[in-house]
Formats: structure tokens, sequence, C-alpha cells
């Protein structure tokens, strides 16, 4: 007998009552919104070394859990270090075109 799926809401979190429960699991979007949030809120106090972003994250939000924060500041990082990259290669495009 096949049970129809349906959505439930556990701490925040929508699953669907088919996925395997897995409470401590934090949501890809979640940490994006909150990460994206951080940056343009406080874009001076972020670089692109992980450990430094776990500290300022720790300092900017409350209550956060030890694994949204490492997430969030990882997801941070990356960002950084991508724009970084970014601004590198079309500086590197610019001296090629002049």
């Amino acid at each position: 007998m096949r049970v129809a799926p349906t959505i439930i809401n556990v701490g925040g979190i929508i699953r669907s009552n088919t996925e395997e429960t897995n409470l401590g699991k934090v949501k890809t979007e979640q940490i994006k919104h909150l990460g994206e949030e951080l940056l343009t809120r406080f874009p001076k106090k972020f670089s692109t070394i992980f450990d430094e972003n776990k500290r300022t994250v720790d300092e900017v939000t409350q209550g956060t859990t030890t694994r949204v924060r490492n997430k969030v500041a990882g997801y941070i990082t990356r960002t950084m270090t991508l724009a970084q990259a970014n601004s590198a290669m079309e500086t590197d495009i610019e001296d090629i075109v002049e």
C-alpha cells in the first residue's frame, strides 16, 4: 500500500514524508540566503580565509549551531574566493585587450 506524499514542517524545515528524516540536516537554500544576507550587511568583515569568516559569522549571528555557522562561513569563503578570482580574470582580460 502506497502512502500519498505529504509536506510536513519539522523545526521550520519543509520536508516530504517520503524522504528519510534526518533532523540535523540543514537546507542549502537557507545557508545561501543567510550567507548572502550577511555579505550584503557586512561586506567589509569577510575575507577568503575560512577561520576568520567562521569567527565573524559567530560574532554577527546569535543562536546558530556550529554546523550552520561552519556551512555559512564556508559558503561566504567560497563566494569571496570566486569573486576575487573573477575580478582577477577581468583584469587579465582587460590587459590582453589593451
